[in-house]
């Protein structure tokens, strides 16, 4: 387990999958605490996909290849290097076993930082290969909801900075269906409640906003969730479970029509030979 902390933030990052354990802030915890009873994760990473392959499997070049849902970076063991008492970098490269399941040359790296109330996470992709990759990158964070014991998951709310009417894609069997939903905004606010979920994640695309902030007019934790170039986006919980996944998506899982080739897929970032790319997202607790 990797730590950082400032004055205000406490961050525990474990090396299996890179993955966040625990985000405190002057002691109060913020990530949800994988209660196996509900989900046993707390913050996974996606990659080298987002979301359900179609049959689990996609074509590259005339081959079949399989891969689980989201991918396999959040089963791996991530080398793990601490930059200071504020900043980590883990690393996943490209293996024989990648290969076999991804057949990609890749090195995947994840910087984690602290600054001020802030927690940023940032994907960098490199191409250590001769021609062009493929892939999807993501974010899973849980936050607890409530965050104050005396409060309910209902007394909690999701407000877009700029969006009126979320377009919601509806999912069939993990796979994009055709049909969608409109979820209307009051101020730019979204009140929870867990059969919000009943039928899985709320799948967004192409939302105007950049910034959610999850709070309650009951209490004064919360907190804002930044995103940049993340054409994607999934709001999750498990059924009736206390946490809210925000998740900044570089992807999408297949719609039910895909042709499983992976340079269709919709959503897939095609990176040149000896190039790099990154995208960050951030939360600022409160």
């Amino acid at each position: 387990m990797i730590s950082l902390s400032n004055d205000k933030l406490a961050v525990i990052i474990s090396e299996k999958g890179a993955e966040l354990q625990s985000i405190q802030l002057n002691g109060v915890e913020y990530l949800w605490q994988a209660d196996p009873a509900h989900w046993s994760k707390h913050s996974p990473v996606l990659f080298p996909i987002v979301g359900e392959l179609k049959d689990g499997r996609y074509f590259f070049n005339s081959k079949e290849y399989k891969l689980p849902r989201h991918g396999f970076a959040r089963d791996k063991t991530f080398e793990a290097e601490q930059l200071s008492a504020t900043t980590a970098v883990f690393t996943l490269r490209s293996s024989p076993e990648t290969l076999e399941v991804y057949p990609f040359h890749f090195t995947f790296r994840i910087e984690y930082a602290l600054n001020d109330a802030v927690l940023s996470c940032t994907y960098h992709v490199e191409n250590i290969s001769d021609d062009f990759i493929y892939f999807s990158v993501g974010g899973h964070p849980a936050f607890k909801v409530p965050l104050s014991g005396y409060l309910k998951y209902t007394d909690y709310s999701l407000e877009f900075n700029n969006d009126d009417v979320l377009t919601r894609h509806l999912l069939h069997k993990g796979l994009i269906a055709d049909q969608t939903e409109q979820l209307q905004l009051v101020n730019k606010t979204l009140s929870l409640k867990q059969s919000l979920f009943y039928t899985d994640a709320i799948v967004l695309k192409h939302i105007k906003s950049n910034e959610i902030k999850l709070f309650t007019e009951k209490d004064e934790h919360g907190l804002r969730f930044k995103f940049d170039n993340f054409p994607f986006f999934g709001i999750w919980a498990a059924v009736d479970a206390p946490f809210v996944c925000l998740e900044p998506w570089c992807g999408i899982a297949d719609g039910i029509h895909a042709n499983q080739q992976l340079i269709n897929k919709e959503g897939i970032n095609k990176l040149a030979a000896n190039e790099n790319w990154q995208r960050t997202w951030s939360v600022e607790l409160y």
